[in-house]
C-alpha cells in the first residue's frame, strides 16, 4: 500500500511542526495545489496527506502531518503524533517548520531534538518571513538549533525556490533516486457519509493498517485524504473526507469548508461509496445526501456499515428495511460491511469494478434502435391531446454516466411514466443494473 499521487516512485520529505506554523500552507505551495485544508483554527490537519513536488532538481513526495505535541497522552493528539512519526520513518528528509514571527518556542526546541533522533537529515523551514528585509531578523535565534535552515513565506511565495534547492541538496544523490514514473492508474473511490459512520475505519480495514485516524469525536477527518492500495496488481485510490451533516448544524467556517470539499471529492472520484450506520438506520440527512448523489448521476454504492453491532437474528429484518427505504433508487447496490469483522469488505472492490465497467459501457446505435422498435411495438406510448408520441431514433451520446438521446415528433407529448418505462427497458436489455443512466428527449422533424 502506498499513499498520494504516485509517491511510491520518489524520495519522501516529511513536514512536521507544532500547530499553526503554516505547514499545510507550505505543503499546498510546494505541491501547487490546495490538497491540504488550511484555516486559522489550530489543529486542522490530522491525517497524513501526500502530494508530489516537481522542482528543477527532480521530483519528491511531500507528506503533511498534524500539529505535534510531544506531551500528548491518549486521545486524538496521540494518534496525530503517531501519524507524524510514521511519516518520519518512511522519509529521506525531515522538514521542521517553525513560525518566524512568533520566534523560537520551547516546543520548537523539543521537536528539533526529537527530529534529530531520526536516521535522516533534518532541515529547518522558518516560515512567515515575508521578504528579504526580514530574513536575518526573524531567523537569527533559530540558528541556535544547529540545523541548516531556509527562510520562506508559504503564504506569499518568498524563498520557495531556495527552499526547494536546499531540499534537493539533502535528498539522496540523483543517481540513487528513481526517475519520475507514470502515476498508477486505478479506480478512484470517494467515501462519503455523516460523521462517525466509520468511513476512515473502512479504509484502514481495506488497506490493512491504521492509515487514517479513527476517534469517537465527530468530525475527526477534516481534510480530503488520499490513500492508495495495490491489490493483485490493480491500483485503487480511496478519497476519505469530512462527515457531511445538515447545513443548519454546521456551526463554523472550517467544518463548512470541509463539507464542501467532501462533496467536491465525490465529483473527482469514479465511484462513490456512501457509508450508512447500520445501528442508526436511515436518517433524514442520509436521504438528503443520497437524493443529491442520485440527482447528480453519481456512480454509487451504499455501504451499510457497523453490521457487527446488529445481532445475527435481526439482520434479515434490517436488510428488508434498507431495501424498502431505498426503493426510490433501486439500481444502487447495497453492501453490508464491518471494519471490525471485515464482513463485506472482500466484495466491496469487485463490486466497485463492476459498477464502473457498467458506467463506461457504450451501446451501438443499431442495437439501441432495434431494442427501441421492439419495446414500442409491444407497449406503445399513450395518446396525448389526440396525438401519439413517435420516436425516430435513439443514440448513446456519452458514457460515465451512460446518456441516451431520443429524437421524436413532439417532446411535450411524452408522459413521465413512459420515460420511466423506457429507462427500465434500457436497463433490462443492456444490463445496466447498477449504473446511473440519463435519458434526454428532443423534438425533431424526423
Amino acid at each position: 500500500m502506498v499513499d498520494g499521487s504516485g509517491t511510491q516512485d520518489h524520495p519522501v520529505v516529511a513536514l512536521i511542526g507544532r500547530t499553526n506554523v503554516g505547514k499545510s500552507t507550505l505543503f499546498n505551495r510546494l505541491v501547487r495545489s490546495n490538497l491540504a485544508l488550511t484555516h486559522d483554527e489550530p489543529g486542522v490537519t490530522r491525517d497524513r496527506i501526500y502530494g508530489r513536488v516537481r522542482s528543477p532538481d527532480g521530483v519528491f513526495a511531500l507528506v503533511d502531518t498534524g500539529g505535534l505535541d510531544l506531551e500528548a497522552e491518549g486521545g486524538i493528539e496521540e494518534q496525530i503524533f503517531q501519524q507524524a512519526r510514521e511519516a518520519m520513518e518512511e522519509s529521506e528528509l525531515i522538514l521542521l517548520v517553525v513560525d518566524g514571527r512568533q520566534g523560537l518556542t520551547p516546543l520548537d526546541e523539543q521537536l528539533a531534538e526529537f527530529a534529530r533522533r531520526a536516521s535522516v537529515p533534518v532541515h529547518l523551514a522558518v516560515n512567515k518571513v515575508d521578504g528579504p528585509e526580514l530574513d536575518e531578523t526573524l531567523t537569527a535565534e533559530f540558528h541556535s538549533l544547529g540545523l541548516s535552515l531556509s527562510a520562506v513565506s508559504a503564504e506569499h511565495g518568498y524563498g520557495v525556490k531556495g527552499l526547494l534547492a536546499d531540499i534537493a541538496e539533502r535528498l539522496p544523490p540523483s543517481a540513487d533516486r528513481p526517475r519520475e514514473g507514470k502515476e498508477p492508474e486505478g479506480l478512484r473511490l470517494a467515501l462519503l457519509g455523516r460523521p462517525n459512520v466509520g468511513k476512515s475505519s473502512l479504509i484502514n480495514a481495506l488497506v490493512g493498517e491504521q492509515r487514517l485516524i479513527v476517534h469517537s469525536e465527530a468530525g475527526t477527518t477534516r481534510d480530503c485524504v488520499n490513500v492508495d492500495l495495490c491489490r493483485e496488481g490493480v491500483w485503487y485510490r480511496f478519497l476519505d473526507s469530512a462527515g457531511v451533516r445538515r447545513r443548519s448544524r454546521i456551526s463554523d467556517s472550517l467544518e463548512r469548508f470541509s463539507v464542501l470539499r467532501a462533496l467536491k471529492n465525490s465529483q473527482r472520484a469514479q465511484v462513490t461509496i456512501l457509508a450508512l450506520d447500520a445501528a442508526e438506520g436511515l436518517t433524514a440527512q442520509d436521504k438528503r445526501l443520497l437524493s443529491h448523489l442520485d440527482r447528480e448521476k453519481t456512480p454509487l454504492i451504499i455501504a451499510v456499515n457497523k453490521i457487527d453491532l446488529i445481532p445475527k437474528q435481526d439482520r434479515p429484518k434490517l436488510k428488508r428495511f434498507f431495501e424498502q427505504e431505498l426503493a426510490f433508487c433501486a439500481h444502487i447496490p447495497i453492501i453490508y460491511t464491518s471494519s471490525v469483522t471485515r464482513a463485506g469488505l472482500g466484495g466491496l472492490l469487485p463490486l466497485a469494478e463492476r459498477l464502473w465497467a457498467e458506467c463506461t459501457r457504450r451501446i451501438g446505435t443499431g442495437e439501441l434502435n432495434r431494442a427501441l422498435e421492439a419495446v414500442t411495438k409491444k407497449h406503445q406510448p399513450p395518446v396525448v391531446r389526440g396525438r401519439r408520441p413517435k420516436f425516430y431514433y435513439v443514440t448513446q451520446a456519452e458514457s460515465t454516466p451512460p446518456t441516451f438521446v431520443f429524437f421524436m415528433n413532439d417532446r411535450s407529448l411524452l408522459k413521465r411514466q413512459y420515460e420511466r418505462f423506457l429507462e427500465k427497458q434500457i436497463r433490462k436489455h443492456f444490463q445496466f443494473s447498477m449504473a446511473p443512466i440519463q435519458l434526454y428527449f428532443r423534438t425533431s422533424r424526423g
